[in-house]
């Protein structure tokens, strides 16, 4: 596919994307963002326009010894996907926090690849979603980790909150690895809130839907912790939860 084809469904990146929505932001253009050795960066990327479109396609290029820190928050009106590529030289240290929360038909994704090319690099990538209504949720994410690239630190975190069982939450982890003596792990998981969760705060007083707001606070805060911007997150985060609920 080149830059200027528009995907298809056979496209593993854009598999359930909303394709109707994503036509008149085609080509998405490419954000590149480099990171020189040694050094640390950080971005906030919050993507909230509640009656149009988003899409953003960012490029990093983590050099040896560097390190970048990025959170995402995707509550897009319409249609929200944030795509990452990150690549990982020597030694570098790639860490990822997204929270994505969409409701009614709205289509919200996160697609993400990170690769290491060279020895001793360590990436995290933390990905939490709340989905109400007929709503629809993606995380398409793939570790891959070169030849020759020993000592590689790769985990992903990816969970999923249905709010209405109508809702859908679609998730691909995975790892594609051709070096040995790596240290690699995903997991994945979807469900709903804690029953026993629930009855805990009733039973302290905590009227039930408050309940919910705090379990669901808590849950999207572990994708920003250590966020420089983690109170712009937050409060970003807690307003678009509170029109879900």
């Amino acid at each position: 596919m080149t830059a200027l084809d528009f995907p298809t469904r056979k496209d593993e990146a854009f598999r359930y994307a909303d394709l109707a929505a994503l036509a008149p932001l085609w080509p998405v253009p490419v954000e590149p963002i480099r990171v020189a050795a040694g050094s640390s960066a950080a971005l906030t990327v919050i993507a909230d326009d509640a009656t149009h479109a988003v899409a953003r396609d960012l490029e990093l290029t983590i050099e040896a010894g560097a390190s970048f820190d990025l959170h995402l928050l995707n509550v897009a009106g319409a249609y929200g996907r944030l795509s990452v590529r990150a690549v990982l030289g020597e030694g570098a240290r790639f860490h990822l926090g997204a929270a994505q929360l969409a409701g009614g038909d709205q289509t919200v994704e996160i697609v993400t690849e990170v690769v290491h090319t060279a020895p001793d690099a360590t990436s995290r990538q933390v990905v939490r979603s709340v989905l109400a209504g007929h709503a629809t949720g993606n995380y398409l994410g793939r570790v891959t980790v070169d030849r020759g690239a020993i000592g590689t630190d790769g985990e992903q975190s990816v969970r999923a909150m249905l709010l209405d069982r109508t809702a859908t939450a679609n998730a691909r982890p995975e790892l594609e690895i051709y070096a040995d003596d790596v240290k690699c792990a995903h997991g994945c998981a979807v469900g709903e809130l804690s029953a026993e969760g629930l009855f805990y705060l009733a039973s302290r007083g905590v009227p039930p839907a408050q309940a919910k707001k705090l379990m669901l606070q808590a849950f999207l805060a572990e994708a920003f912790v250590g966020a420089a911007d983690g109170d712009a997150l937050n409060a970003a985060s807690l307003a678009a939860l509170e029109a879900l609920l």
